[in-house]
């Protein structure tokens, strides 16, 4: 059985996207089948962030309503043999996804040897991220560390333990928090939330913390998601991130403030 993960949030522009496309990059290249599935019906990005928006022929929408199949929607990356993409549809109306439909993918991904399943879910409580949480086995959620964040992200922890299968059949949705775009320096300031923080406010553990990087923009940018680039603090990051998904021990980096010392300070460095 494929292992479902929906990486959603409350608030837009937190992250999600690059998250889903370095999380699935980072299952890939330990050896895992993976397909990321993006559910922004309308406002497809996913794409963009795995560098295959020319490739897109067929789209989710059309394996739903049984116009493709899936093997014709799936985009094999060309970096890892075993990843796959399925681009939402541009032009489709968001209640084109059905939970049917969904599920029927799912399982189709499930019955044909995958590992994880990735779903890259639209912000807030509309339909779409209904449907993208809807048949998860844990979720991922992208917080940055801000009040509207942290406040949006605790109304989807509610949806959560509600509206899911897991939830109507009794069972607990495993649920792990990722910090996004987080700045030490900040935190210290008082101009942002801490880990510890966050935490205590939605009750989650942290699976990992994301350093505020304009590289994760670059990398967007190229078309390849910023797990890939492994100088960047960011890629060690959801690197360091994914190695916990699988249930590997490692240290939280890039989230304490260096402290210069007394010849950095005399000389500027």
């Amino acid at each position: 059985m494929a292992e479902i993960i929906v990486v959603t949030s409350g608030k837009g522009g937190v992250g999600k996207t690059t998250t889903s496309a370095s999380i699935a990059c980072g299952l890939a290249r330990r050896g895992k089948k993976v397909a990321v599935i993006d559910f922004d019906v309308g406002l497809r990005n996913l794409d963009l962030i795995m560098g295959c928006e020319r490739r897109v022929v067929y789209d989710f929408v059309n394996v739903t309503q049984g116009e493709a199949t899936l093997k014709q929607a799936l985009i094999k990356d060309k970096r890892f043999e075993t990843l796959y993409v399925l681009a939402a549809s541009q032009t489709r109306d968001k209640d084109a996804l059905t939970k049917e439909g969904v599920e029927k993918v799912l399982k189709d991904l499930s019955d044909d040897g995958f590992d994880f399943v990735v779903c890259d879910s639209p912000a807030g409580i509309e339909k779409g991220a209904f449907l993208a949480m809807y048949f998860a086995d844990q979720a991922i959620v992208v917080v940055n560390p801000e009040v509207s964040s942290v406040r949006d992200s605790d109304r989807i922890l509610g949806l959560l333990d509600s509206k899911t299968r897991r939830a109507e059949n009794g069972e607990s949705l495993k649920a792990n928090l990722l910090l996004t775009r987080y700045n030490p320096a900040r935190v210290e300031g008082g101009e942002m939330l801490s880990i510890k923080d966050v935490e205590e406010v939605l009750g989650l553990k942290t699976l990992g913390v994301i350093p505020e990087s304009g590289d994760v923009l670059n990398a967007s940018n190229k078309g390849e998601p910023v797990i890939l680039d492994l100088e960047s603090p960011a890629g060690q990051a959801y690197d360091d991130t994914v190695a916990r998904l699988l249930g590997e021990d490692r240290p939280l980096r890039f989230t304490t403030l260096e402290k210069k010392g007394f010849f950095s300070k005399l000389f500027g460095g």
